[in-house]
């Protein structure tokens, strides 16, 4: 398919020397790849130069029209862009030299364009006429001869061979092979006159530039075959780019590099910098190259990288290393296809460039998959070492296996981790473990010595507490000797159980003499402290204990009071027991001495007055005006003398309410034996009243027998009356029926009398003696 011809063209490099940095956007190069060749034309003013690329590469400079005059048309470098080609040309052509408007003085500007075009481009065309073949200043001998030692000097180190293309206008009769022999001898002759580097002392020119020779018809008086050799020319042109050597330098190079490498290549030239211009291979080289690993790296930070870096907490550590190399082999591996067309040097140092700055992104991932396994070892750690103290093994063991096989998993994960490419440190991250587990095992075994210590206090507050306890409340000569020999044998077995545990835990003679001292003082603490809780109850206790004695026959039988008990001296037993009492409880006693407090609360609270050889009084007039019963070192005061007579005085208020109540107990009781008594007498008054009624009784009864048997036979008299009414009544009946049946016949039979003698008759000796019957 036939390309589309597009033409763009702008002033490259302005006739001042200004550069214009807007020509690859002018030209739209970013539009058009990377796969291009730049052309450019020099020689003298007005010899046809725009014209001959107009008819070579469809440019459209501006063209010099004879009839106004032969003057300067171009000036400065005009760039043009020709996609009709394949691939696609830059054209630049430049203003022609040796023109009046300059002047003969004027040759620094034709120089640096002339440098700057053989710098930048893979083919220059010369164009001369035909007839200047031999002259100095018309085949250019003399700007070639500056352009060739400036060169040397520019791209000593650079092998990319150039295209010199020199076309004889207006040819003429002279055979072209007699004039390329004339050219190729003149341009050898330059090359040899010129001053070489040293290092490239006897090198032939074709070693560097690829010479050839064209010629051309005149353009006015043989237009058409002027037009058939330019299209001959065209061919040519790109056939010898194209050739072994001499490849176009800008494959790959994008226009952002491109522009960017013009742009400093004329910024060097105008500087009068020439010997300190970079080849220009190696600079294009190097900004194209940093571009791809920009490109590179961005695409590997953006996509491949940030994948795994995501991933990296659920990412097997073993599989880390091998995908990090995956990732930089792949990003390394298309750096170099991309950048295969480049100066070996610069793309080595580039590619390590690329290598560095992939390694610095993937140590971030390093650090934080070590960090994260770090924390996964560290808890793991925890587990098993927490799982190894579990099956009572001893800490010391268990916490040096735990460190040193997990350090050892650590250290391994870090060697996965890493690549060949990479000398990354992992030191800071493995001594932070071994300070975590380090910390932790310290932390861990103060906890577990405290657990030891707790339990050990436990077991001595459990056994102290309760018999400590009993003791007190025993009140008895043998107390505190029987606390001090409970606190001996608990705090030896504790103290002895400690040492065992403290063994495993590996720590110094000191800190475990001080653990078992301070053991020890719990010990001793918890005997105090619970002597206090009692003291500081005592009147309670002195309370409970009255009682205990004072209605208690013995102990758990209740005192049955009978009326003849003596309240009094039961009374004053029970008190001196709970005098005894207070003076247990009113100080601690370590030594062997019982001290003399029982005897002092004695002679003072309970017989002030009296006389008691065993006793020993004090001297002072009041033995409890003092605050303390330090009578030697081993005694520790818990109720102060003067408080003791305080107290003491209120249990006497205290328990004279229990006596006297108690005494009016033993009143009611003797007043309940006399109103038994009294009961008695009553009773049996009434058991002489009741036998008395039981005799009366027994007499109602037999009266009642009696009455029962007059009134059966009464019933009976009256069922025999009741029958002979019921029968009188029933011959009544009958004989009132009888006389109701006379009454009738007498007063028919009246009836009838009435009616006759016969009537009389009836009256007479039927009806009167009928009435006198029933009279009767």
């Amino acid at each position: 398919m036939e390309k589309k011809d597009v033409r763009y063209s702008t002033q490259l490099i302005e006739e001042e020397g200004i550069f214009n940095d807007k020509f690859s956007k002018i030209l739209k190069l970013d539009e058009s790849g990377s796969s291009y060749v730049i052309i450019s034309i020099m020689g003298p003013q007005s010899s046809g130069k725009s014209t001959l690329l107009n008819h070579l590469f469809g440019t459209n400079f501006k063209e010099m029209k004879a009839e106004i005059g032969r003057n300067q048309t171009t000036k400065g470098i005009w760039l043009a862009k020709c996609t009709n080609t394949e691939p696609y040309a830059l054209v630049a052509d430049l203003e022609g030299n040796d023109g009046t408007e300059r002047g003969e003085s004027d040759t620094a500007f034709e120089k640096q364009i002339a440098l700057f075009a053989l710098a930048i481009s893979d083919a220059v065309i010369v164009n001369m006429w035909c007839h200047d073949v031999g002259r100095i200043h018309g085949a250019n001998t003399h700007l070639l001869t500056i352009v060739f030692q400036v060169m040397m000097q520019l791209f000593s180190g650079e092998l990319h061979k150039r295209t010199i293309f020199f076309i004889l206008r207006d040819k003429t009769k002279t055979p072209l092979d007699m004039l390329k022999k004339q050219v190729n001898d003149n341009v050898e002759k330059i090359w040899d006159s010129i001053q070489k580097p040293k290092l490239l002392e006897g090198t032939r020119l074709n070693e560097y530039f690829d010479v050839q020779v064209d010629a051309l018809s005149s353009y006015e008086r043989e237009e058409e075959e002027f037009k058939i050799e330019v299209s001959s020319l065209k061919n040519k042109i790109f056939q010898s780019i194209a050739k072994d050597g001499c490849q176009s330098r800008y494959f790959g190079v994008d226009a952002a590099t491109l522009s960017i490498s013009v742009e400093q290549m004329w910024k060097t030239i105008k500087e009068n910098k020439e010997l300190d211009i970079p080849a220009h291979k190696i600079m294009v080289s190097s900004l194209r190259c940093d571009q791809i690993v920009n490109g590179k790296f961005e695409s590997l930070k953006n996509q491949d990288w940030v994948k795994l870096h995501k991933n990296i907490i659920s990412l097997d550590p073993s599989l880390f290393g091998e995908k990090l190399v995956t990732i930089l082999n792949t990003s390394l591996s298309q750096y170099d296809n991309e950048t295969i067309y480049f100066d070996e040097s610069v793309r080595a140092e580039k590619r390590e460039s690329l290598k560095e700055k992939a390694l610095q992104l993937f140590e971030s991932s390093y650090q934080g998959l070590l960090d994260h396994q770090r924390c996964i070892t560290f808890g793991t750690f925890k587990k098993e070492l927490d799982n190894a103290l579990n099956e009572r093994k001893t800490f010391a063991l268990s916490a040096s296996d735990c460190t040193e096989r997990f350090m050892a998993k650590f250290n391994e994960i870090c060697t996965d981790a890493t690549i060949p490419q990479a000398n990354w440190d992992s030191s800071v991250v493995r001594l932070q473990l071994q300070q975590d587990m380090g910390e932790h095992v310290t932390s861990l075994r103060e906890t577990k010595l405290a657990e030891c210590n707790k339990k050990y206090k436990k077991q001595l507050k459990g056994a102290l507490t309760g018999p400590v306890n009993d003791c007190l409340q025993e009140a008895d000569d043998n107390t505190w000797p029987t606390i001090k020999l409970h606190l001996e044998r608990e705090s030896k077995s504790a103290v002895e159980g400690l040492t065992g545990e403290l063994d495993g835990f590996d720590i110094d003679d000191k800190r475990k003499d001080e653990m078992l001292a301070h053991l020890e003082d719990y010990a001793r603490g918890v005997v105090e402290k619970k002597a206090k809780e009692e003291a500081s109850r005592v009147l309670k206790h002195m309370h409970d204990r009255f009682l205990m004695f004072f209605t208690n026959e013995s102990k758990n039988v209740p005192r049955i009071w009978t009326g003849e008990d003596d309240v009094k001296t039961i009374a004053e037993v029970s008190r001196l027991k709970c005098l005894k009492l207070l003076a247990i409880m009113a100080a601690i006693r370590w030594g062997n001495t019982a001290g003399n407090i029982e005897a002092t609360l004695y002679l003072t609270l309970v017989n002030p007055n009296g006389k008691d050889d065993s006793r020993t009084r004090s001297t002072s007039s009041d033995p409890l005006a003092k605050s303390t019963w330090e009578e030697d070192p081993t005694m520790k005061t818990l109720i102060a003398p003067s408080e003791c007579k305080t107290l003491w005085i209120k249990f006497q208020t205290d328990t004279d309410y229990i006596v006297n109540h108690a005494n009016s107990v033993i009143q009611a009781i003797q007043d309940r034996k006399h109103a038994e008594l009294m009961a008695k007498q009553a009773r049996e008054e009434v058991v002489a009243a009741m036998e008395k009624a039981e005799q009366a009784s027994k007499k109602v009864i037999a009266l009642k027998k009696e009455a029962k048997e007059a009134a059966k036979k009464a019933q009976e008299d009256a069922q025999i009356a009741i029958a002979d009414a019921n029968k009188r009544a029933k011959e009544a009946q009958q004989a009132q029926k009888a006389a109701n049946d006379a009454e009738r016949a007498y007063t028919e039979a009246v009836e009838k009398a009435k009616r006759g003698f016969w009537g009389h008759v009836l009256d007479y000796l039927i009806l009167k003696p009928f009435g006198w019957i029933v009279n009767q």
